[in-house]
């Protein structure tokens, strides 16, 4: 197994949960933040749909370009559009040609090269990334009136 098939098996693995968490947000409830420094929940559910766009758009273009872009002001049009892009990203890794996955890859924040990373460890790094926002978003669940949804296991919520 290469390391383009290793990622995508992963990737598909996760993007159910993933869903699910932010689909369990509460509307009414999605400016909730832990701490006043923190992002608000709907914040962290665009930043892990972005961060799929951003991550197949930078492979595909050979450099990540990120910068930050506004969430919408509703969590169902977060939660549409992770539904409308996660297959056709997926897709497009997919057919992303191997060698572009073992190139060496710079990660440009608004425009300033802050690192470079070979495809597929920039690939987990975004895909880690995800997870762990997925799990801060998991724990702002209950605190905002919602259940958390099974990630690995069953949650205490679905039992």
């Amino acid at each position: 197994m290469d390391q383009k098939e290793f990622f995508l098996r992963y990737w598909e693995r996760e993007a159910p949960a993933t869903r699910k968490v932010i689909g369990r947000i509460p509307e009414n409830r999605s400016d909730y933040r832990a701490d006043p420094k923190a992002r608000s929940a709907r914040e962290i559910a665009w930043l892990i749909v972005r961060e799929e766009a951003e991550l197949v758009n930078g492979l595909e273009k050979g450099a990540v370009n990120w910068t930050e872009v506004p969430a919408p002001a509703k969590v169902g049009d977060i939660v549409a559009e992770y539904d409308r892009q996660h297959d056709v990203l997926t897709k497009r890794l997919h057919t992303l040609p191997e060698p572009r996955w073992e190139e060496k890859l710079p990660f440009l924040f608004n425009g300033q090269e802050v690192m470079k990373e070979i495809g597929y460890e920039m690939a987990w790094s975004f895909l880690l990334d995800q997870i762990h926002h997925r799990g801060q978003l998991s724990t702002y669940l209950r605190p905002m009136g919602a259940k958390v949804p099974s990630i690995y296991g069953p949650s205490a919520d679905e039992s």
